[in-house]
Parts: C-alpha cells; structure tokens; sequence
C-alpha cells in the first residue's frame, strides 16, 4: 500500500558483488510486494555490451532449492559528445595585388603569408573515448595553382598524426 525504503547492504560473496535488501520481517502469507531498485555501476568501459544482473528472493524462515530467481541484461551503451573547434592565425590574410609566388625559392616569405590553422577536439562527456579518428581535408591546391602550401602538422596530447603527401615539397 504505502512506499517504504529499503535499507540495502553491499557485500563480495565469492568474487561476487551482491546487494541484500531486506523486504520485511514478518510478512504475512500471500503479501504482494513491488520493488523499484536504482543501481549506479561504476567503470563500465571494459564491459563489453551488456552487464546482467542476478535477481533472488529468498525466505530466511523457510530455505529452498525452488527460491524464485531471475535474470536481467541490461545493455551499456558509452555516450560521449565531441566538439571540434577551430581557429585561424591571423584570422583575415591579405596578400597584395603584386605579389607572385617564388619558384625553387626555399625561404618561406617567398611562399605566402604565414597562417597557422589550430584545431581543438573536445570531449564533452559523459564517457571517456579512445580510438577517435578526425580527418582534416585542406584545400591545398586550385587546378594548377598552390592555393595553400602545407608547411608543416603538428599534434598535442599524446595523439598520432598521419602527414599529408604534400606537406612542404619544396623543404623550405
């Protein structure tokens, strides 16, 4: 009839975690009881799909082989939100009207304006995430022309970094 709370105690029975809540002492013969339960796992990353739970009701007062028992799965599913964030230095390049691109030259004025390009990849939560790919396709050339010479690519945080095919030809 009315909604109790159950006191609930933790314990490692052979290796395994259990949970004992105890419903109610006495209770009368043939009584229905609902029990909602809320559990929060920790470290979930390894796993795998699904955690099962083993359910038992058992009776102190009468011990048998035939206690109702069932099992449940539940699936893990790890959420994660990334976020990419990118920023040009200078933000506006300009370049002059007269300006012409040096053949062969190996100084790196005669190449363009220096812009640094930085991007940032966030993870947002709530999991953790590991074996994240970003590809980064730059358009580095218009038909014929150099659109961007690609000097060089840089990465922080522990995170590998796969170069361009066209990074710096010239080795200026």
């Amino acid at each position: 009839q009315g909604q109790e709370k159950l006191s609930c105690n933790p314990k490692k029975e052979n290796g395994t975690h259990v949970v004992l809540c105890e419903l109610g002492n006495p209770m009368k013969a043939g009584a229905q009881i609902t029990v909602d339960m809320e559990l929060s796992v920790s470290r979930l990353e390894d796993m795998g799909d699904a955690i099962t739970f083993h359910l038992q009701l058992q009776s102190k007062n009468s011990p048998s082989p035939s206690n109702a028992s069932v099992t449940v799965t539940v699936p893990v599913e790890a959420e994660a939100e990334m976020e990419l964030r990118g920023n040009s230095l200078p933000a506006i390049t300009v370049l002059p009207t007269s300006w012409h691109r040096v053949e062969g030259s190996r100084r790196l004025e005669d190449h363009g304006i220096k812009v640094e390009h930085v991007y940032e990849l966030h993870n947002k939560g709530p999991g953790t995430v590991s074996g994240v790919t970003l590809s980064l396709s730059v358009p580095h050339r218009l038909g014929d022309h150099v659109l961007l010479y690609l000097l060089e690519l840089g990465t922080e945080g522990g995170m590998n970094c796969s170069h361009h095919p066209d990074l710096n030809p010239a080795q200026v």
